[in-house]
């Protein structure tokens, strides 16, 4: 029985385990035959949906896009096909809504086959078409058999009118001609290109751009707040006011060091206007710093840079107007920008703007440590140990200031009240109108409560006032206030006051040329999309941590080659602002960061404009800088470029870190000092005080005078200032 068990099993076995291993071999033959079959039909599947993925994404994106205009009896139908960005054909799967921008304008094409259509009034001569990365921008001129041709325009292009402007400038060395020439090639561009068209646009560049840029209530504002401001300067210059405010500040020079201290602080203290301070200071403080042996270099720098830097960001000078302009022309290309109010975005920008900050501390560094460096330090101790203020040729290429208008009455008391209570006035008038125009509240007195209740309150209501129409109050609340004191203490008659206003309008008037071909120039760039041929040349390629940085070297290259701060804001501002605010929304950056951007990049174009104005020998107020001390004009530009280009740099490194490391305006600040004063520490030396007191030589002799000190102990001499730094010994002796 145990034998026919086994016998069975074996049988079993024999014949099973063949046919379990052909069984098992046909299983694993069919299993990967299968497996084949399914990763076969899962490939299929996903080639199908990407195929269908990529129809979908061209049939909801558009990429590249063509235009034609059509003349439908006394209408015109504006064409758009949708072309496929592959192949370069018209793209049939293109159906629906898009949201384009038509010239300005934000419009909703409806697409049937790749195709849409615009209803037009008039035919446009250019057409400007954006939607996402797909950009068009077309020229139409209609025959006289009324077909209507037309020109592709290369984006590029749209830079040609500010370079050709920057590049006169430099060439020429004049600015109203080259901003103009400038307009003309925008204008030719925008046109006819034929030579017919190139006179046309000659006229077109008038009565289009030029008459345009007038044709605005904010730029005629802007204007009119200018003259009426330098009206008053001239008033209050003539009342004696601002010499008032010199003599109360001058018998607190002592020494070398106070009287440069005075000096610095008369330069912030006449904030209102940079030709205004250059002159007057340089002129009133020449006698101050020459009794005491410093150097006309010196007086020149600390005039210039405190004249400039102070003016751009004081909240009631000349300038803010035109940098108020200059904002909202930039605005007007943006559409829905978070912030609405020039004036709200320039206060922003402050927190950023750390050339024109630090500018004003690094001279009261210097003043206050008596250490200079480079050819400043020579020119000190030149000045100090031998009495020679400037160097032996002091040429000003036979160029005289006209100070007429400027100079106090003669036989008349000179009382600083004169100026600090027109001042005063416009300052708080400025602050009530704005108050008042964007305040809450039924009545004058309840806005002010609410305003002031807490800081974002103030903040809020600044944002939301008209600045335009504060200014213009303000401005013309000073000029009566300053002609009622001088006529009231019988200073001048009202018609000599009057002329002196006129003559204070008189000194703008080149300065509000430049500012209304700068607007028409900018209006030129708006026509071209000049911002957004640079947003997309930036999209991608920069970081927008980078764009201050970059602003502030362009802008302060652009001034230093035109001499002019106001042209080379005028240039940037509408170019630079749009495209780092769609630079940094492209990259994906939270809309704070991108706002901060935006505030630092406008803060860049300020700043670099002053920087390359300081540094710039063609400049305005670095000439009138030298001719107010008598400085010999290369000195000036020589001693002053090294403390320029020091504080530049800091400013720039600063402007990097504030974005990159999210640095507050304290932080930065207390770093930006800190580095100056290394940079005093390392490289500067102590400069000595004089022992003996210049007084300044008749013009026809060659010598200058000295009053030795009285005499004073061998061990421990006292000078006649009391300054206990009066003596040096080792710098003396150096």
């Amino acid at each position: 029985m145990r034998y026919c068990f086994s016998l069975l099993f074996l049988w079993v076995f024999a014949t099973t385990t063949p046919t379990t291993l052909v069984a098992q071999d046909s299983l694993v033959k069919t299993t990967a035959t299968d497996t084949l079959d399914l990763a076969d039909s899962i490939q299929t599947t996903i080639d199908t949906l990407v195929q269908k993925f990529e129809e979908e994404k061209r049939r909801y994106e558009i990429h590249a896009v063509e235009t034609n205009m059509l003349a439908k009896g006394d209408k015109y139908q504006l064409e758009v096909k949708a072309i496929d960005d592959k192949l370069g054909t018209l793209n049939t799967l293109v159906n629906g809504d898009y949201d384009f921008t038509v010239d300005s304008e934000s419009k909703t094409l409806n697409f049937k086959d790749g195709i849409a259509s615009l209803e037009l009034e008039e035919m446009p001569k250019t057409v400007f078409l954006k939607h996402d990365d797909a950009i068009s921008f077309n020229r139409f001129k209609q025959t006289e058999s009324g077909q209507v041709k037309s020109s592709n325009l290369p984006l590029w292009t749209s830079l040609l009118p500010p370079l050709i402007a920057i590049i006169l400038a430099l060439v020429f060395r004049e600015v109203v001609a080259s901003l103009f020439l400038g307009i003309w090639a925008g204008a030719f561009l925008l046109g006819d290109w034929s030579f017919q068209g190139f006179f046309s646009s000659l006229l077109g560049s008038v009565d289009k751009f030029v008459l345009g840029a007038l044709n605005d209530a904010d730029h005629l504002s802007v204007i009119l707040f200018s003259l009426l401001i330098g009206g008053m300067v001239a008033v209050i210059s003539r009342n004696g006011g601002m010499s008032g405010v010199v003599n109360s500040l001058s018998r607190f020079a002592k020494s070398a060091r106070s009287s440069q201290l005075v000096t610095w602080f008369l330069g912030i203290a006449i904030f209102f206007d940079d030709y205004a301070n250059t002159l007057i200071v340089g002129n009133t403080a020449r006698s101050l710093t020459d009794r005491y042996r410093v150097s006309r270099e010196k007086l020149a720098y600390i005039v210039d840079s405190t004249a400039a830097p102070v003016a751009a960001i004081a909240l009631i000078t000349t300038w803010i107007g035109a940098e108020l302009g200059y904002i909202g022309d930039a605005l007007a290309q943006m559409g829905d920008f978070p912030v609405t109010n020039s004036y709200s975005i320039f206060l922003s920008s402050l927190q950023y703007s750390f050339y024109p900050i630090l500018t004003l501390i690094f001279i009261l560094m210097i003043v206050i440590f008596r250490r200079d460096y480079g050819p400043m330090l020579k020119a000190e101790r030149r000045a100090r140990t031998t009495g020679q203020l400037f160097e032996p040729v002091n040429e000003t290429d036979g160029e005289e200031i006209d100070l007429d208008e400027l100079t106090p009455v003669k036989d008349k008391p000179h009382y600083a009240i004169n100026a600090v209570i027109p001042i005063l006035t416009v300052v708080l008038a400025t602050l009530i109108g704005m108050i008042h125009t964007g305040g809450e509240g039924a009545g004058l007195f309840e806005k002010l409560g609410n305003a002031f209740s807490s800081l974002d309150a103030l903040r809020n209501t600044i944002g939301n006032s008209n600045s335009y129409v504060a200014l213009i109050w303000s401005s013309t609340l000073g000029v009566i206030v300053a002609v009622t004191l001088t006529l009231t203490q019988r200073i001048l008659p009202l018609r000599e006051t009057m002329d002196s206003f006129l003559s204070g309008i008189k000194t703008m008037i080149g300065a509000m040329v430049i500012l209304v071909l700068a607007w028409s120039l900018a209006k030129v760039t708006q026509d071209l999309h000049t911002a957004t041929y640079l947003t997309g040349l930036l999209d991608g390629n920069v970081s927008p941590i980078v764009l201050p940085v970059i602003t502030f070297i362009l802008a302060g290259a652009i001034a230093f080659s035109t001499g002019s701060s106001w042209s080379t804001m005028a240039i940037l501002y509408p170019i630079i602002l749009p495209a780092a605010w769609q630079v940094s929304l492209s990259a994906g950056l939270d809309p704070d960061i991108c706002l901060a951007i935006f505030f630092n990049c406008t803060s860049s174009v300020l700043a670099g404009s002053v920087f390359g104005d300081h540094c710039s020998p063609i400049s305005d107020t670095t000439i009138l800088s030298s001719l107010a001390c008598n400085c010999n004009h290369i000195d000036h530009v020589r001693t002053q470029l090294p403390y320029a280009l020091t504080v530049a740099v800091i400013s720039i490194v600063l402007s990097y870190c504030a974005m990159a490391f999210n640095l507050p305006f304290i932080v930065s600040l207390l770093i930006g000092i800190t580095f100056l004063f290394a940079v005093l520490v390392v490289f500067g030396r102590q400069v000595p005080e004089a022992k003996t007191i210049f007084e300044p030589a008749p013009v026809s002799s060659p010598e200058p005078t000295f009053i030795p000190a009285p005499s004073a102990p061998e061990k421990k001499p006292k000078s006649i200032t009391e300054d206990p730094d009066f003596y040096d010994d080792e710098d003396l002796l150096a």
